[in-house]
């Protein structure tokens, strides 16, 4: 190989390698806004959870409150 030859190649080499830093350093961004997306996702589950959780402890109390009051219509006759 001639001398201009090597160059070339090893300028070629820098150049990829240069390319291939670039490519690592983008996807450690990626990893780490995917990791900010995920942590998020988890928080909005927990957050629906929870009002999931509410809702049912609503309709619970809505049940006993309708059966409180069929109770109190049947007492004083008010049913039709």
């Amino acid at each position: 190989m001639t001398a201009e030859t090597e160059n070339l190649v090893l300028e070629i080499l820098r150049r990829v390698q240069g390319d291939l830093t670039e490519l690592c350093s983008g996807q450690q961004d990626i990893r780490h806004r995917l990791s900010l997306i995920e942590t998020r996702l988890a928080g909005i589950d927990r957050n629906l959870a929870d009002q999931y959780a509410s809702c049912a402890g609503q309709s619970v109390r809505i049940d006993r409150r309708e059966d409180r009051l069929g109770r109190i219509e049947r007492r004083l006759e008010l049913t039709d």
